[in-house]
């Protein structure tokens, strides 16, 4: 695996991505299972709350990108240009 300036914690972030998002997909819906200290419905916030969260989800998911590429990079897995041109394509894909 390459990389590892940041000891590999950039992962962390995309954990965080992926919570928000079950936040969002799963915004008041009842739950398929519950454990016993859990409620039977997921907490269901605002539309503008939600909005909020889709707007970090971005911001989330372009950080934890921008993170691989600069570890990579200071790394020497990569060079400047495979950073800028795997930057670009990532970031493109996000979208």
């Amino acid at each position: 695996m390459s990389g590892g300036h940041f000891d590999y914690t950039q992962y962390q972030i995309g954990r965080i991505a992926d919570e928000v998002e079950e936040l969002i997909l799963k915004n008041g819906q009842k739950r398929e299972y519950k454990e016993a200290w859990e409620n039977e419905y997921h907490d269901e916030y605002s539309s503008e709350v939600i909005e909020k969260f889709k707007e970090g989800l971005i911001l989330l998911r372009k950080a934890q990108i921008y993170a691989q590429r600069i570890d990579w990079l200071v790394s020497g897995d990569d060079g400047e240009e495979s950073f800028f041109s795997r930057l670009k394509k990532e970031l493109e894909e996000l979208k």
